[in-house]
């Protein structure tokens, strides 16, 4: 099987290639993939090359192919998965497949498994750890969002809280508690906005802060103040860095839980003031400076049980939880998504991805397509562009599987 991928050979050095895949072993599984959202881990592993800690020591020889946040389709499955998995199925990859202990992950770490790429070899491991999950729902670039949706609801997870007196940890967020999303206006911002409204532990108080007036005008059209207020969430939506006016909001209280979504020293800093007792900071957003730092009030560390917490990434059972709330409707993860484009337009998306506008890179790598906002389809000459144009305006502005659909027909 002949397959085209983008493989990393070294720091900030990405090639687009084809090659040749071996015949798959009794414990392996042969797959399309078909679409692949970019995400901001693999532009730092594109950056780190080999210091990056899921990348080989020996990319330079045996380059791994880049891409994690993938679905597609099976074709080839081995005899000892025979009776577990069928050819014809679409699945999600759950990346973080901690194998005996092993931070190797599809996507940094596999010579013949990662989402920018049109096949792939599923290795025995990810099988094992039950991190190839069947999927049945329309869309494929769905699926692929939801690995960015379970480490947002990994992260909601990991916050604690405790009892005064007690030493155990009561774990998730405060439930009908303050709760803020500091740099909240991105693609992950959105996705923490829409579960934290339609999750069963919700708080009563949501804010988000972003200092981009865009990103937060967007993200109050798609995820209106009305639709958390049905699901008895008050949500507000600030441009401000003033630790005052937002704990003024919790009437001085405080916040049970603070997620920080961007890696800034002075969000970090703001959050630690926001922090009611027994309060949570969440780092959630991972930087690519190994001595990133911030300062910190540890008067309220020892007084008053402030806290903090980070995940890098979730579990399967976060996933689980993602695919199950998709498939009832509870979140739409497709607010996450901006732009789209072919595999020849991966390279230089994932090695710009910071400085480039708007949210979530979708990648489908059966095409050839310049990176393309999905707004921008409207400008099309092309007939087929002006067709997924009406689609996305009858679909709120937003990508949706019938857009896919007619793209890749």
């Amino acid at each position: 099987m002949i397959t085209k991928a983008v493989r990393i050979y070294g720091k900030n050095d990405l090639r687009l290639e084809q090659f040749e895949l071996p015949p798959i072993m009794g414990d392996e599984i042969l797959a399309s993939v078909v679409s692949d959202c970019l995400c901001m881990s693999s532009h730092k592993a594109a950056k780190s090359g080999a210091d990056h800690k899921r990348v080989p020591n020996d990319v330079a020889v045996e380059p791994t192919i880049l891409g994690h946040e993938f679905s597609g389709e099976i074709l080839q499955v081995g005899r000892k998965w025979e009776n577990t998995f069928q050819p014809g199925q679409k699945y999600a990859i759950q990346p973080a497949i901690n194998y005996k202990g092993s931070l190797n992950s599809p996507g940094y770490s596999y010579k013949y498994i990662g989402g920018n790429a049109t096949y792939v070899i599923i290795p025995n491991e990810v099988m094992e750890q039950r991190c190839l999950l069947p999927y049945d729902g329309e869309a494929f670039f769905t699926a692929s969002l939801t690995e960015p949706m379970s480490c947002i609801i990994g992260a909601f997870h990991s916050c604690y809280h405790t009892e005064r007196g007690s030493y155990e940890h009561n774990m998730g967020i405060v439930r009908g508690g303050n709760m803020a999303i500091l740099g909240g206006g991105g693609p992950m911002g959105l996705g923490a906005v829409d579960y934290a409204i339609h999750c069963s532990r919700k708080p009563k108080l949501l804010v988000v802060t972003d200092c981009n007036e865009e990103r937060l005008k967007r993200a109050a059209q798609i995820l209106t103040v009305n639709e958390a207020a049905k699901n008895d969430v008050q949500l507000i939506y600030a441009n401000t860095d003033d630790a005052g006016k937002l704990r003024a909001i919790t009437g001085g209280q405080g916040f049970d839980d603070v997620f920080v979504y961007a890696p800034v020293t002075e969000l970090v800093e703001l959050a630690d003031k926001m922090l009611a007792k027994d309060g949570c900071l969440n780092f959630f957003a991972g930087p690519v400076d190994q001595d990133f730092s911030a300062k910190l009030n540890f008067f309220n560390v020892h007084y008053e049980s402030t806290h903090i917490v980070g995940t890098s990434g979730g579990n399967t059972g976060d996933m689980l939880e993602a695919l199950s709330m998709m498939k009832r409707g509870l979140i739409d993860p497709a607010a996450m998504i901006t732009h789209v484009g072919g595999l020849d337009a991966a390279i230089d998306t994932t090695l710009n991805l910071p400085n480039l506008p708007g949210a979530k890179k979708l990648i489908y790598t059966h095409i050839s397509m310049p990176l393309t906002a999905i707004e921008d389809f409207a400008r099309s000459k092309k007939a087929k562009h002006k067709k997924i144009a009406r689609i996305i305006s009858e679909n709120n502005g937003l990508w949706c599987a019938a857009a896919e659909k007619e793209l890749l027909a």
